[in-house]
């Protein structure tokens, strides 16, 4: 009796221990894994909230239709406009130039006219521009100047005092213009280059190139000249006239007519190839002379 009372009340239990509904097990599988993983979990969580925010900004933005006055802002603000030719004679030069430690260097900026310069300034480089004359005023208060190069421009004309007060200038670079003459040079000179204009003898004074007692190298080639310039100073070492119209020489012209023994010590090279003279008939123009000219003897 008792072994049948005790099998009735297993039977009644069994149903109560029955396994739980899949649905359950899966949830309480993956709350362990969170839970295990909760660091991933985060992250993907985070990812996924940016994302969808992201996706639907961007779908909000792209909905947005700009009108035609706010197009037309955002165009000015993009494309500024190019400065006119007036507003861009009126900047200041170190934004037109390049100034770099006393060095200005306005080469190949349209330029018509020397711009105002900083007063340390040493060295100018004006190349390649359409400077057309050059005056005293361009370089009021300009003790320092050192060097001017103003290769190709359209120069034509130089005032006589544009340079006889830069007392430093050193170096003066005009070649490749239309001088048809030769201003008055500073004293302290050492390098006058003029070749490639059109300068004629009439354009150079008797005492242009006399007191210039530090020039050492003088180009005058490529011009129109019909005789070497007169009382060219003692200092010279390299002188080019090359391709003029000169077609005298005296014994004066280089040497000391009166002095036999005379002798031009410095002088390394002259030229004069491309002018019409036969140098082979002016011997005595060249008896003072350590090395004869370049060119035609005969």
């Amino acid at each position: 009796m008792e072994t049948v009372h005790s099998t009735f009340l297993l039977l009644l239990f069994v149903p109560l221990t029955q396994q739980a509904p899949q649905s359950q097990l899966d949830s309480h599988v993956n709350y362990e894994y969170a839970t295990g993983n909760s660091e991933e979990a985060k992250f993907s969580q985070d990812y996924e909230d940016k994302y969808l925010d992201g996706k639907s900004i961007k779908e909000t933005e792209t909905m947005i239709i700009p009108d035609e006055k706010s197009l037309q802002l955002q165009k000015d603000e993009v494309i500024p406009s190019l400065p006119t030719k007036k507003e861009n004679d009126e900047m200041p030069t170190c934004l037109l130039c390049v100034c770099l430690s006393g060095s200005v260097y306005c080469e190949e900026v349209d330029i018509d006219a020397v711009p105002p310069l900083p007063k340390e300034s040493a060295y100018l480089y004006a190349r390649f521009n359409k400077i057309k004359k050059l005056t005293a005023k361009d370089f009021a208060d300009m003790p320092n100047l050192r060097r001017l190069d103003f290769t190709g421009n359209l120069i034509e004309d130089i005032e006589d005092g544009t340079f006889s007060k830069l007392s430093l200038l050193e170096e003066l670079t005009l070649a490749e213009n239309q001088l048809l003459r030769l201003p008055v040079l500073p004293p302290k000179l050492t390098l006058l280059n003029a070749k490639y204009n059109k300068i004629k003898s009439k354009g150079i004074k008797a005492n242009t190139f006399k007191k210039l007692n530090k020039l050492s190298f003088l180009y005058l080639d490529h011009n129109d000249l019909e005789s070497v310039p007169p009382n060219l100073p003692e200092s010279l070492r390299v002188i080019h006239l090359q391709f003029n119209s000169i077609s005298s020489l005296t014994d004066d012209t280089f040497c000391k007519a009166n002095d036999t023994r005379y002798i031009r010590e410095r002088i390394e090279e002259i030229r004069l190839e491309g002018n019409p003279i036969a140098l082979g008939k002016h011997p005595n123009s060249f008896i003072c002379l350590k090395r004869l000219p370049i060119g035609p003897y005969f």
